[in-house]
């Protein structure tokens, strides 16, 4: 596992859309957040670009990226976007670049891709946070990404509460798992299923979040998980926001809850209001009796 070193003020971070187009507005807010911790940004010049529903062809938005990994005064990466793309460049990215100097690389959704990538190909810790389009959605939003990205402290998070009364169906199992935390959006997840960048996650604690997918999506994307081993010898599950998906609990209590390791459901990561950052590929702690996740920092 390779940390990446954290933010300092004065430090480079280049904002890249390897998925879907982004606004000028929200690229600027973006860099105007960051440049009040004391960072400067600079621009992928194909960041603003669209090509139906990508920011710009394959080879522009792979040559951002690339740009910004070999670039040694660029020490951090923020995708501005998820939607939908970052897939279709992760096996042609150049990771030899990408290990000789390790950046710290930060977005969610369909940035899962390239998380997902960057471990398997790099050993990289990374961090499931908000894109540049979402940093600005409320203030622990803003504050877990800033101490995710510029500190060493672990983050504690813990789950939100349920609705009262309680719901008729509940996910969760009891217990406590420590194991290195994988895992994002659902949906890239099982999309990422019998490829090159499936994870071994083997002792590992999976993360699980979604948005706007009904419930037989959800199960679908569930079971092709299933079938392709990815609860074997798992350790735990982290379930995340699950926003705008009518039935899920149902789905993922059916899914989890016999499966005799500990499940924790109500984290706020994820698609919802609040989308805390949590750091990838690093040890992390569960612990389902007492509703937190404790994920050590994704930087050294």
């Amino acid at each position: 596992m390779i940390r990446p070193r954290r933010l300092e003020p004065g430090d480079l971070v280049a904002l890249v859309a390897p998925a879907g187009p982004v606004t000028e507005a929200q690229a600027a807010d973006a860099a105007g957040i960051l440049k009040s911790w004391g960072l400067r940004t600079q621009r992928g010049p194909h960041a603003l670009g669209r090509r139906s529903f990508l920011s710009g062809t394959d080879d522009e938005r792979r040559s951002d990226l690339e740009a910004a990994f070999r670039d040694p005064e660029v020490r951090g990466i923020l995708c501005l976007r998820g939607g939908y793309g970052t897939q279709r460049i992760v096996d042609h990215l150049d990771y030899a670049a990408i290990r000789a100097d390790p950046k710290l690389v930060v977005g969610f959704s369909d940035i899962t891709a390239l998380h997902l990538a960057l471990w398997h190909e790099a050993g990289l810790a990374t961090v499931h946070g908000p894109t540049g389009s979402t940093l600005l959605n409320d203030p622990p939003t803003t504050a877990a990404a800033r101490q995710s990205l510029t500190t060493t402290t672990p983050l504690t998070i813990t789950a939100e509460p349920g609705p009262d009364p309680a719901p008729p169906v509940v996910v969760h199992h009891p217990g406590q798992a420590h194991g290195t935390l994988l895992g994002g959006n659902l949906t890239l997840l099982a999309a990422t299923a019998g490829t090159r960048h499936q994870p071994d996650l083997t002792g590992a604690i999976l993360l699980l979040e979604e948005v706007n997918e009904a419930a037989y999506r959800v199960d679908r994307m569930i079971v092709q998980l299933e079938r392709s081993g990815w609860f074997e010898g798992l350790a735990g599950v982290a379930v995340g926001s699950f926003t705008a998906c009518p039935g899920a609990d149902e789905v993922l209590a059916e899914h989890l809850n016999d499966r005799g390791i500990p499940v924790l459901a109500g984290l706020p990561i994820g698609h919802g209001r609040t989308q805390l950052a949590v750091p990838l590929g690093v040890p992390a702690a569960l612990n389902a009796d007492t509703g937190t996740l404790t994920v050590e920092p994704a930087v050294h």
